[in-house]
C-alpha cells in the first residue's frame, strides 16, 4: 500500500481539467470513490488508505470542487456531472469498475450504473438517491415559471457574492466541526486543510464554487431516473444514518426501484456516515466487495 498518501492527477472533460488521487496499487481491481456536493476527493483519505490494501484506489474531485476547475457558466446540473463521470471513467481505461458514491456523488455514479450496468461490478451509495418522494412531489408541483425566476435570482446572487472568508485556518476549521458535530478533531482538520485554500490577503476560503448552492431548475422527471436504477444488473448497498436528514428508501419504497439491493441504517451517524461509524462502515463495505 502507498504510505504516503495518494499522488495527484488530472483529466479532460468538457473543456474542464478535472483533479483526481490515485493511491497506487494498479495491479488491483479498481475501485473509484466519489464525494458529494461542497466536498472534495481527500475526504475519503481513511477509506481509501484501508481499502488500498486490496484495490486501486481512484478518487475523483467533481467540477467545482476541490482542485477541479469551476465551471465557466455555473453548469452543475446532473447530466454535466453524469457526463463528467463516465469521461472519467473512459479515460481511465478500465472494462469494469467498482464504485463507491457519497450524496451527490452517489446520485451521480448511480446513475451511471443504471447507464452503463456493463461497467460496474459493485455499487455502493451513501446516501446518494437524492431528495424523498415526498419533496420531488412538492418540487414538481411548483410552477415552471416561478421555478424558472427563482433559478434566474439566485444565480444572479450568486454571481455577486463573495466567497466566504475565514480569518485563520482555526476558524475554518470551527465552521467545520460546527456543520458535522459527529467529526473527530482530526477528521475536522484534515477536510479543513484539504477544503480550503488561502487567499491574497491572507484569508481562507473553502475550494468549492458558490454556484453549487443554486440547484438546476430543470431535472430529468423522476420516472426515468428510476428506470435508469431498475437497469442496474449488479449488487447494490445502500447506506443511511439514522440521524441524518436524508430519508431511508428501505421505508420510502426507494430502494424497491432496483434489482438487488440492500439497505444498512447506521445508529450514532448522520449524513457523513463513512466519517462518523468509519470502522463499522470498512466492516460493510468491505464484506460486500469482497
Amino acid at each position: 500500500m502507498n504510505i504516503t498518501g495518494p499522488i495527484s492527477n488530472s483529466f479532460m472533460s468538457q473543456r474542464l481539467r478535472l483533479h483526481y488521487v490515485d493511491w497506487g496499487n494498479p495491479d488491483a481491481p479498481p475501485l473509484i470513490l466519489q464525494h458529494g456536493g461542497r466536498d472534495h476527493c481527500r475526504s475519503w483519505d481513511w477509506v481509501a488508505a484501508e481499502l488500498a490494501r486490496d484495490w486501486h484506489v481512484i478518487a475523483a474531485d467533481l467540477r467545482g470542487h476541490g482542485d477541479s476547475a469551476w465551471s465557466p457558466d455555473g453548469d452543475y446540473s446532473s447530466h454535466a456531472f453524469i457526463y463528467d463521470f463516465a469521461q472519467f471513467v473512459h479515460t481511465l481505461g478500465h472494462e469494469e469498475v467498482t464504485i463507491i458514491g457519497h450524496s451527490l456523488g452517489g446520485n451521480i455514479v448511480t446513475r451511471f450504473t443504471g447507464l452503463y450496468p456493463e461497467k460496474v461490478r459493485k455499487l455502493v451509495n451513501i446516501e446518494g438517491l437524492g431528495p424523498a418522494p415526498h419533496l420531488i412531489a412538492e418540487r414538481d408541483a411548483r410552477d415552471m415559471g416561478d421555478r424558472l425566476r427563482e433559478w434566474i435570482a439566485n444565480k444572479r446572487a450568486a454571481s455577486a457574492r463573495r466567497p466566504k472568508r475565514y480569518p485563520t485556518i482555526e476558524a475554518a476549521y470551527a465552521r467545520m466541526k460546527e456543520e458535522n458535530t459527529f467529526l473527530t478533531d482530526e477528521q475536522a482538520r484534515h477536510l479543513t486543510i484539504h477544503g480550503a485554500s488561502r487567499n491574497e490577503d491572507g484569508t481562507w476560503s473553502w475550494k468549492f464554487d458558490n454556484y453549487l448552492n443554486v440547484w438546476p431548475p430543470f431535472e430529468v422527471p423522476q420516472a426515468e431516473i428510476e428506470k435508469q436504477w431498475a437497469a442496474i444488473t449488479c449488487p447494490v448497498l445502500l447506506l443511511y444514518g439514522a440521524d441524518s436528514w436524508a430519508s431511508n428508501p428501505e421505508r420510502d419504497g426507494r430502494a424497491a426501484q432496483f434489482r438487488d439491493a440492500r439497505v444498512i441504517e447506521y445508529e450514532k451517524a448522520g449524513h457523513w456516515l463513512h466519517h462518523d461509524q468509519l470502522d463499522r462502515f470498512l466492516a460493510d463495505v468491505k464484506a460486500f466487495l469482497a
